[in-house]
């Protein structure tokens, strides 16, 4: 299958988010995907292809900045109407997809200077309802951390430890090198290539040494790597999303929708609910950039509310 062909004002603007903004490769990828799609809705809008052929095969190589510059806010809705009827796309992924569209027009009306008008400067994001996150109790943390056994457990082991006490991404545990942890500090680079430095507690200490000591040290493709695969490589997304999921089933806990990122979303509220953590120090221990990110998790314990109001000195009758 030949590869897709980006129009070079697209190659631009990806080169520039990536290189200049230092965007990260799954951001970048994200918005290369929402604005391919943008330009084949937009040519199928101004009947610029034929009916009989397919959305997704529709060449984009062609796009000009005479068609990008007459897009108006009547083509932005249109469009997110369409991802929302024809794609099935929640208010989250309509969201995403204004972002996109606000960054690229933004770069080719500020920093190109090759447009005459932003129309997205309009353009209202879809108001996205409070998720609560779905997280393992305290319980159900000690289960899952108990029943890991198999080949790897050390490993294992060692890798849910990380998601559980420190909250980790699952993109930043995989790039772990073993420089990376000097003593009981950790060092990750989280979204945006911005670095952080994670202070590992006695739990993960002892988690990592087990893990050391059986780690295999001939053969190995990538000596800095701290998890390594059965093939002896840099441990995947892929192999640590799966693990995670088998000895959720192994726990019997496999039935709540959790997930490696849920183990993260766990850490937050364990350390939220049970650390008396303030919500900027959580919003650093986990490395969102906005504090509203980390707001979340100030709405999951209604325990806390409840004690909050039987504390009050009126309280009683």
């Amino acid at each position: 299958m030949e590869a897709l062909k980006y129009p070079p004002i697209l190659e631009e603007f990806l080169n520039y988010f990536s290189t200049v903004k230092a965007r990260s490769p799954n951001t970048i990828k994200a918005y290369a995907y929402d604005l391919i799609l943008f330009f084949r809705f937009l040519k199928k809008r101004r009947g610029k292809v034929s009916d009989d052929i397919p959305f997704d095969e529709i060449d984009i190589s062609d796009v000009d900045i005479d068609l990008i510059e007459s897009v108006d806010l009547n083509d932005l809705y249109a469009y997110l109407s369409f991802v929302t009827n024809e794609r099935s796309n929640t208010p989250p992924a309509r969201a995403r997809k204004v972002a996109s569209l606000r960054s690229f027009y933004n770069y080719l009306y500020r920093k190109a200077k090759v447009i005459s008008k932003n129309p997205t400067q309009e353009l209202e994001s879809p108001k996205l309802s409070v998720r609560h996150p779905i997280y393992l109790t305290l319980e159900e943390s000690k289960k899952l951390l108990n029943s890991i056994d198999g080949p790897f457990k050390e490993r294992d082991y060692a890798i849910i430890t990380l998601f559980l006490n420190c909250g980790l991404r699952v993109s930043e545990l995989v790039n772990i090198n073993l420089d990376d942890i000097k003593e009981d500090k950790l060092t990750v680079i989280g979204k945006g290539n911005k670095q952080r430095t994670i202070y590992l507690n006695e739990a993960c200490i002892k988690a990592i040494s087990d893990y050391l000591k059986v780690r295999p040290k001939e053969g190995v493709k990538d000596k800095k790597a701290l998890f390594l695969s059965k093939r002896l490589k840099r441990i995947s997304v892929k192999t640590v999303q799966y693990l995670v999921k088998k000895h959720l089933k192994h726990a019997n806990l496999e039935g709540k929708k959790y997930s490696a990122h849920k183990l993260r979303h766990t850490a937050a509220t364990l350390m939220y609910r049970y650390g008396n953590v303030d919500i900027r120090t959580l919003q650093k221990l986990l490395g969102h950039s906005n504090v509203s990110t980390t707001q979340i998790y100030t709405h999951v314990d209604d325990s806390q509310l409840r004690e909050a109001v039987n504390k009050n000195p009126l309280s009683q009758e």
